[in-house]
């Protein structure tokens, strides 16, 4: 089967880690895949050196013609049997491309807020497949008057074999932050913003490292706070044990380095990618209980479910 995802959002955010994942799950199952994504963005970063066939491109809205030329023109050669979208703006344009050429239209819905009244009704009755990515989002789309039959609930995938712990890995990254001994690391991955619970998780694992000598903490990402947060570490006597590497594009060696991961977000997240992924490179989670975090582990069995911005 041959299918074109489109995704031209050149950002490092959960939605262009899943077009990632799906791209390469497709791909590695036998399917013929074509991707339109922007130039240097992650997702052409991260399938440069795979099976998937890319084409540049940039929607800046859905009435950009140029990008609207380069997928009409890569469906024609491809010859899809799916359209595939990600992204809002995106979701017109494969629409229109989708009745022009007959091509069935799948959309990916990751975020909770409400699109335009407009979209709201139409895209999920034009669209052959619109898939809410946890349960918890499904809700949220029924509560404003989209029909039950016409959301289906698919989860990020999540590709197992980037998340298999490796002790080599471990020590290298531990020897390159100046991590020595026996260290429990708990591990932050994701974009520095208060929403995301940083000040939370950074109070509570500071005062925990006040009674666990052994305890680091690891913050993989970059945001608005970021500089907040590091300025907050340096003033600190205990800063010396937080350890901020910065943004990575490929998380998942940092996962071996790592005794536990924390999901400490305070506002309401659709899924949690990485919570997935830390369990698939064997650590237990410490997550907020809210949103659609409680549908990416077990509790007491994978992790644990704590209250939002509880220290």
């Amino acid at each position: 089967m041959k299918f074109l995802l489109v995704g031209t959002n050149p950002e490092h955010t959960g939605a262009a880690t899943h077009f990632v994942a799906l791209a390469q799950a497709l791909a590695e199952a036998g399917h013929e895949v074509g991707v339109v994504t922007a130039a240097d963005g992650l997702i052409e970063q991260q399938l440069a050196d795979t099976a998937v066939q890319l084409h540049r491109a940039t929607f800046r809205n859905a009435l950009d013609l140029r990008g609207y030329a380069t997928v009409l023109r890569t469906a024609r050669q491809l010859r899809p049997h799916w359209l595939v979208g990600n992204f809002g703006k995106e979701y017109w344009p494969l629409i229109v491309i989708g009745r022009l050429l007959r091509i069935p239209v799948v959309l990916f819905r990751h975020r909770v807020p409400p699109m335009k009244r407009v979209s709201a009704w139409l895209l999920p009755r034009l669209a052959h497949r619109f898939f809410a990515v946890s349960r918890h989002a499904r809700r949220a789309y029924l509560q404003r008057g989209v029909p039950p039959g016409l959301v289906q609930v698919l989860y990020n995938p999540v590709n197992m074999a980037l998340c298999r712990h490796d002790p080599v890995q471990r020590s290298a990254i531990l020897r390159s932050l100046d991590i020595f001994g026996d260290p429990v690391v708990l591990g932050y991955c994701g974009r520095m913003q208060r929403g995301k619970g940083i000040f939370t998780l950074f109070d509570a694992a500071t005062a925990a490292m006040a009674q666990q000598p052994q305890l680091h903490c690891l913050w993989l990402g970059d945001g608005p706070d970021a500089q907040a947060l590091r300025e907050r570490a340096a003033a600190h006597p205990l800063g010396n044990r937080h350890h901020f590497p910065g943004w990575a594009n490929d998380i998942h060696p940092y996962y071996s380095a790592m005794s536990m991961l924390a999901f400490p977000s305070i506002t309401t997240e659709t899924f949690g990618r990485v919570s997935v992924e830390g369990q698939a490179a064997g650590l237990p989670v410490l997550a907020s209980d809210i949103g659609g975090i409680p549908e990416t582990l077990q509790p007491g069995v994978t992790g644990v479910l704590l209250p939002p911005g509880d220290v």
